[in-house]
């Protein structure tokens, strides 16, 4: 009797193994046309054109024109950044960039790097590719696409190219030496947005892979942050036997398990695989994770749902844009900032190269095409896409800095068989790696980082 129950058990639960064992399925490729109109019938233009970063005496003088119009609404008494962007320290912000700041020449220094565009899918497609100036004797360069995300652009990479071109020249190994593609996201800066509904990270993630293609890389590396991390994520979930390693400094993982850990991860976090490090970061989960998310996800809710209304207002006002753009900056830097009055900005960036950023949205005008990606991508409910509740198969390394708004466990990252974890800890840090197929974890000490 026993030994019947026994053996029947065992057998339910060896079924149960393997129809819900982990399958290495893949995204369809399919395709897509997202110009305005119908797709033509004519083949479309493969060629890749030089484009070059322009401006006018006139775009410069229309700018300065609305600044000094901005109507400026005194901030309260000890407010600092609690309440969105300081007025009080905004008013030095504009000062500098009205009087300071000089768009021709940063306009110079964006076009240090060769820009193209060439049409994929219907849409102009931009991107800068940066190539080594010279390499070691008998070696290619890894080429590697890098990915922005909102509220940023490609100007993003500019400092951290040199050291992936020419590691020698700066005091880095140059066993590895990259060739790096910096794409606009459709409807970012000077990529062409989308004329349809429904253009989602799952369509970027195929038209850079066809721009990868189109370069001649038919295999490559992918790094991604903040958006380009869920659009590098859905490339190895599309195409994963072309893609040699992905980078992430930004983990979305969706799933009801995972959000249930959450909740009971206090009382039985060992038992879900939590880290010391993960239960310090996530817990009294009320005021680290809960108050966090509703202090600092208004701007999503909007533009998940209504992007273009307040899109209307921060693309006709440079100030406002600024603002918008600017408080994101300060607090997804460190979210202690917010007790500052000048949001900490000046301590890890210059006012040119933030001012570049806001440029770069301001004179495209693409400040609303860039927020409806939200909408796209999350306005259509929790798990509906098929990529949220996939895992990804190819080798794949993430860093956690510090001051993320939101921490992940690490037992979340390894949804891939070929991990490299490697988390920031201020001096010092822990780099996991998890073994091909095996599952087995052993760490690393870094110290100086």
């Amino acid at each position: 009797m026993w030994l019947e129950i026994i053996l029947t058990s065992v057998l339910g639960f060896a079924i149960y193994w393997f129809i819900s064992r982990d399958k290495e399925e893949t995204l369809p490729l399919e395709d897509g046309w997202w110009g305005p109109g119908t797709r033509p019938a004519a083949r479309e233009d493969e060629s890749i054109r030089p484009f070059k970063v322009e401006t006018s005496d006139e775009e410069i003088h229309d700018l300065h024109q609305r600044i000094d119009k901005f109507r400026f609404t005194p901030a309260l008494e000890d407010s600092c950044f609690h309440y969105g962007f300081n007025s009080n320290y905004l008013k030095k912000v504009i000062s500098y960039w009205r009087n300071e700041f000089d768009w021709k020449k940063q306009v110079e220094i964006l076009n240090r790097y060769p820009h193209f565009k060439t049409k994929i899918e219907g849409l102009d497609i931009h991107f800068i590719h940066v190539k080594p100036r010279q390499l070691p004797a008998g070696r290619t360069p890894k080429p590697l696409l890098m990915v922005h995300g909102w509220p940023g652009s490609f100007y993003e990479f500019y400092k951290i190219i040199p050291l992936l071109t020419d590691p020698k020249n700066h005091g880095l190994s140059d066993e590895h030496v990259f060739e790096v593609i910096c794409p606009s996201i459709p409807g970012y800066g000077f990529s062409e947005a989308s004329s349809k509904k429904g253009f989602n990270t799952v369509a970027t993630a195929r038209i850079f892979y066809k721009l990868m293609l189109r370069l001649g890389f038919q295999e490559f590396y992918i790094q991604g942050g903040d958006w380009g991390s869920l659009i590098c994520t859905n490339m190895a979930q599309l195409v994963p036997s072309h893609v040699k390693g992905l980078h992430l400094n930004m983990c979305l993982v969706l799933s009801n398990f995972s959000t249930l850990t959450l909740l009971l991860g206090r009382r039985f976090g060992k038992f879900f695989g939590y880290t010391e490090r993960d239960m310090e970061l996530l817990y009294p989960f009320k005021e680290k994770v809960f108050y966090s998310i509703m202090r600092e996800s208004g701007y999503m809710h909007i533009q998940c749902t209504k992007p273009d209304t307040v899109g209307c207002a921060l693309n006709d006002s440079p100030v406002g844009l600024a603002a918008y753009i600017l408080e994101k900056f300060s607090t997804w830097t460190n979210t202690e900032f917010r007790y500052l009055e000048d949001g900490g900005l000046e301590r890890k960036f210059s006012l040119d190269d933030l001012l570049t950023n806001i440029m770069l949205y301001w004179t495209t005008g693409t400040i609303v095409s860039s927020q409806r990606f939200y909408k796209e991508n999350l306005g259509q409910g929790w798990m509906t896409q098929k990529h949220e509740r996939m895992k990804v198969y190819v080798p794949t390394g993430f860093s956690a800095f510090p001051s993320e708004l939101i921490h992940t466990p690490e037992k979340w990252r390894q949804c891939s068989p070929d991990v490299t974890d490697s988390e920031f800890r201020g001096g010092g840090g822990s780099i996991y790696l998890v073994r091909p197929r095996e599952g087995r974890i052993s760490t690393m000490k870094i110290k100086n980082m």
